[in-house]
C-alpha cells in the first residue's frame, strides 16, 4: 500500500474518532443534574439539545458540501465542535454547559453528513464498505473512552467539565491533520433543490426511516440509562456507575467488528430478527428482575450493546436496497433520523417519572423501540 495513500486515510479516519465524542452526552446528563441542580425531565432534555440538529440540519448541509466540497465541510464540522468544546472552559454555567452541548451537536451533524462521503473520494466498490465499517468500529471506540476520558477529568484533572478541553484538544488535533494532508477531490455536483422528505410517501422507506429513529434512541437511551441503572438499583457513585456505558460502548465496538463477518455469511433478516429478540429479552429482564451485582449488570448491557451493535447498517442498507436510484437523497434522510437520539430520553424521562423515577419506565420505552426493529425485520430482504 503507498506511503501516500496511507496518509490520506488515517487523518480521514480519525475524523470518526472525532464523531464518536457525539456519545458522551449520555453520561453527561448526570453530572449536568448534580452540577446545576436540576429535575430528572431538565437533564432528560440534554441529548435532545444535542440531537435535534440531525434533524434540522442533515439535509442543508448535504446541499452546501455539494457546494464547498467533502473535505472543506467535514473541516467546518471541526472548527464549529471546536468552538462549543472550549466554550464552557472560559464560562462555565448552566447556558453555556446547554451551548456546548448544541455545538458538539451541530458540528458532529455536520460531521456524519460529510465524512462518510469522504471515505468515498479515497475507497471504491467493496473496498468502500469495509472501509466505512472499519470506520464504525472507530467510532464505537471513541464512544467507549468518552467515559473513561469523563472519569479521568474528575479523578486527574479537578471536575468533570474539564474533558470539555481534552475533547477539543483531540479535534483541534483532528482537524489539523486533515487539513495540511492531501485527499483526493471528488467531482464538484450540482446542489440538490428537492425535498428528501416526499420519499417518505413510500411505505417501505417510512418504515426504515423510524427504524433509524428507533436504533438510535435504543443507542442513545441505553448510553444515559447505563449509569443511572447502576446507581439507582448498586448504589454506586458517578464515577464507578460510568462502568455501564464503557461497557456497552467497548461490547458495541466489538460486536460491530464480529456483525461485519457474520452478515457476510447469513442473511441480514436472520441476523436482525434474531439480534433483536435478543435486546428485547434483555431489556426486560433489566427492567424486572432485582440485578444481583456489578458483573450481572455489566454482562446484560453488555450483551445489549453487542447485539444492537450493526442494526444501524442493516437498516441503512436497507433503505438504500429499495430504492436505489435514490441513494444521495435516501442517505440524506436516513441520517436526518438520527434525531432520535433527541426524541428518546425525553420519553424515557416520562416514563421514568410514570414510575415513581424509576429506571423500569426507561427500560420499557427501549423495549417498544426493541419490538418495532422486530417487526421491521420481516421487511429486510433476504
Amino acid at each position: 500500500m503507498k506511503k501516500s495513500f496511507i496518509l490520506s486515510l488515517l487523518p480521514v479516519f480519525f475524523g470518526f474518532f472525532v464523531m464518536g465524542f457525539v456519545d458522551v452526552v449520555g453520561i453527561s446528563t448526570n453530572y449536568v443534574k448534580d452540577e446545576f441542580n436540576l429535575s430528572e425531565a431538565m437533564s432528560g432534555f440534554l441529548p435532545s439539545v444535542v440531537f435535534i440538529w440531525f434533524f434540522l440540519l442533515s439535509y442543508p448541509t448535504a446541499i452546501v458540501m455539494n457546494i464547498i466540497g467533502r473535505k472543506n465541510t467535514v473541516l467546518i464540522s471541526m472548527i464549529v465542535t471546536i468552538a462549543g468544546m472550549f466554550l464552557p472552559f472560559f464560562i462555565f454555567d448552566k447556558v453555556t454547559c446547554y451551548l456546548a452541548f448544541a455545538f458538539l451537536g451541530i458540528g458532529n451533524t455536520i460531521l456524519q453528513v460529510s465524512l462518510n462521503p469522504l471515505v468515498s473520494n479515497i475507497f471504491n466498490g467493496k473496498a468502500l464498505t469495509s472501509a466505512l465499517t472499519g470506520g464504525q468500529v472507530v467510532k464505537a471506540l471513541s464512544s467507549f473512552c468518552g467515559p473513561l476520558i469523563a472519569s479521568f477529568a474528575v479523578l486527574y484533572l479537578g471536575n468533570w467539565q474539564n474533558m470539555f478541553p481534552v475533547f477539543g484538544g483531540i479535534t483541534i488535533l483532528s482537524g489539523v491533520w486533515l487539513l495540511v494532508k492531501p485527499i483526493p477531490k471528488e467531482e464538484m455536483e450540482n446542489s440538490t433543490t428537492g425535498n428528501p422528505l416526499k420519499l417518505l410517501s413510500d411505505h417501505k422507506i417510512l418504515l426504515f426511516f423510524l427504524g433509524i429513529v428507533a436504533v438510535v434512541g435504543i443507542d442513545v437511551g441505553m448510553n444515559m440509562i447505563s449509569k443511572k441503572l447502576l446507581i439507582e438499583r448498586l448504589a454506586y457513585n458517578n464515577e464507578t456507575a460510568n462502568l455501564g456505558a464503557s461497557m456497552y460502548f467497548i461490547c458495541r465496538t466489538f460486536g460491530a467488528f464480529i456483525g461485519t463477518f457474520l452478515l457476510a455469511v447469513m442473511s441480514s433478516r436472520l441476523y436482525f430478527r434474531t439480534n433483536m429478540l435478543v435486546t428485547l429479552g434483555l431489556l426486560l429482564l433489566l427492567a424486572f428482575i432485582p440485578l444481583p451485582s456489578l458483573a450481572f449488570v455489566l454482562s446484560m448491557i453488555g450483551a445489549i450493546g453487542f447485539a444492537c451493535s450493526s442494526i444501524f447498517s442493516v437498516v441503512f442498507s436497507a433503505a438504500i436496497q429499495a430504492k436505489p436510484e435514490k441513494t444521495n437523497e435516501i442517505s440524506g434522510l436516513m441520517i436526518t433520523g438520527v434525531v432520535g437520539g433527541a426524541i428518546f430520553p425525553p420519553l424515557m424521562t416520562f416514563s421514568t417519572q410514570l414510575f415513581s423515577g424509576a429506571q423500569m419506565g426507561g427500560l420499557l420505552v427501549l423495549s417498544g423501540a426493541t419490538l418495532y426493529l422486530f417487526f421491521l425485520a420481516g421487511v429486510v430482504k433476504k
